[in-house]
């Protein structure tokens, strides 16, 4: 029997090992429960009952006065907390299980671990940890299973942050840059599982301010699903955007010329537009654009030949000094815009002219991102013409779409089966403007709802930031010389006849 103290310790040491994790995990409920019984029994349930309705009355006055503060650091956290306690913690054996994603090996069970709980008011993000043997796609097959076992309609999965690193500024950027680079750390098995309770798109996004700065690399576009604005990065990257009729493709590019508009009245942006329709959708920003062509195919090849001479010249200044092209008003970030790519390269009747259009759209497609030559391309029939330049755009939009098929040719294979529902998007007005993106390190598509921006608000907009006149820099002047001591003998043959030959040699004097 003297074994028997050893190991009962054994077991009580083994037990609060296994512990400490749940307790670390629930420290919050621990913490508030602990503080609890300690009052009661110090104090009676009258000193817990006044405590309570005196930590009630506190929250209710930051709520009146200080509500986004306490959105952020009361009410979100609580609903997490609870969230997590009585909706996922509560089930989640049973649902990994049911949802067969809880693998068994040596007689036991291997659940996913619920790491994090983040809730917002649309929407609970969820972090698990894979066992070993799984992988993402096998979440991205369970998505539907997994929505309704935990009372939501829709979970999206993610294989990574959603959110990106900060841009770190001031004394301690240091010190910050090293806990991030910590915190954004890659974590292959880690998975992001995002529920949406409620819709928050449904509502008309309005446009967002004019920026005082242009940030390229993070852009306010429009609005995601947890209510997070969206943000673009445009520097080295190419925009597809794909839509219906009356899908919304408006509101992406407004949105885009809109936080762009600081650095176009500054110069460091020239924004120039193709609007094959006639001008019907880009005109009324006339003023912000420093080429515009909108009338005939002609100008419109020539000025997409223009930029590709342009983008060979700043190619010949970088060689052998830099390879990725930053932004200055010396050297400028030339943004294209096409309204309607499919009229340039699949619907010109004239053969050379669709050649040529073709060609300088392929080269500025491959060549032009990091030489700070940038397309953006709109279009409403993903064709197969369209549909093989998709791969030269980075970064693709997808809006309301009418076939099923259409997903995955204009985001990529596997998209909608990774969720960008296109097809099933409402066509009526008050839901236009609601998309995915898709980005080519992130093969997960984000809903996004773009802002909506008014044709007054456009032209003020044009009229606040128009694009600054560009010169021209003149031709150096050829020097008069004067009369030649030893002139140059023109002689007579097939291309230039006696006469003319004789009167070039006269003396002017």
């Amino acid at each position: 029997m003297w074994f028997v103290v050893p190991y009962l310790l054994w077991q009580v040491a083994k037990a609060t090992v296994r512990l400490m994790p749940v307790l670390w995990r629930n420290r919050t409920s621990v913490t508030l429960a602990a503080l609890a019984v300690w009052l009661w029994h110090r104090h009676g349930w009258e000193v817990l009952a006044l405590v309570a309705g005196v930590a009630g009355a506190t929250v209710g006055v930051w709520w009146w006065q200080w509500r986004p503060w306490c959105e952020r650091f009361v009410v979100l956290p609580a609903l997490s907390w609870w969230q997590r306690l009585f909706v996922y913690q509560l089930h989640w054996r049973e649902a990994m299980t049911v949802c067969r994603l809880a693998e068994r090996f040596d007689g036991k069970l291997n659940v996913p671990r619920l790491l994090r709980v983040r809730c917002t008011y649309a929407t609970d993000e969820v972090v698990l940890r894979m066992p070993r043997g799984q992988n993402p796609d096998d979440y991205h097959a369970a998505a539907a299973n997994l929505a309704y076992s935990f009372g939501a309609r829709i979970c999206r999965v993610y294989s990574g942050r959603r959110d990106m690193p900060p841009t770190r500024r001031g004394r301690w950027a240091w010190l910050l840059r090293l806990v991030d680079r910590v915190r954004y750390r890659d974590r292959p098995r880690v998975v992001w599982l995002v529920f949406v309770r409620r819709d928050p798109l449904r509502r008309t996004v309005p446009a967002f301010d004019v920026p005082e700065t242009t940030d390229l690399e993070a852009l306010p576009l429009g609005l995601r699903e947890d209510l997070v604005r969206y943000v673009l990065r445009l520097l080295a990257t190419h925009v597809l955007i794909v839509g219906a009729t009356r899908a919304g493709k408006g509101s992406v590019q407004w949105s885009l010329i809109r936080a762009l508009a600081p650095a176009i009245r500054s110069g460091l942006v020239r924004l120039w537009g193709i609007d094959p329709k006639g001008g019907v959708e880009l005109s009324l920003g006339r003023q912000l654009f420093s080429r515009y062509e909108y009338a005939t195919v002609p100008p419109m090849v020539a000025m997409l030949e223009e930029l590709v001479a342009v983008m060979r010249e700043r190619q010949a200044r970088m060689q052998g000094k830099t390879r990725a092209h930053t932004p200055t008003l010396d050297e400028p970030l030339y943004v294209l815009m096409v309204d309607e790519i499919l009229a340039l390269v699949a619907l010109l009747q004239d053969v050379d002219l669709r050649t040529r259009a073709k060609a300088a759209l392929a080269m500025l497609l491959t060549q032009g991102a990091g030489l700070g030559v940038l397309v953006v391309g709109a279009t409403q029939d993903p064709r197969k013409e369209v549909v093989e330049l998709r791969d030269f755009f980075p970064t693709r939009i997808a809006l309301r779409l009418n076939e099923p098929n259409h997903v995955d040719l204009v985001l990529g294979q596997g998209s909608r089966a990774r969720g960008a529902l296109c097809d099933q998007l409402s066509a009526r007005p008050s839901m236009r403007g609601i998309g995915y993106v898709v980005l080519d390190d992130r093969p997960e598509p984000e809903r996004v709802r773009f802002a909506y921006v008014t044709d007054d608000e456009i032209r003020d907009m044009a009229v606040a930031y128009a694009a600054p006149e560009v010169v021209k820099p003149k031709p150096a002047p050829i020097p008069r010389q004067g009369r030649h001591t030893n002139k140059q003998k023109h002689t007579a043959g097939p291309l230039l006849p006696d006469s003319l030959a004789g009167l070039l040699d006269e003396d002017p004097a």
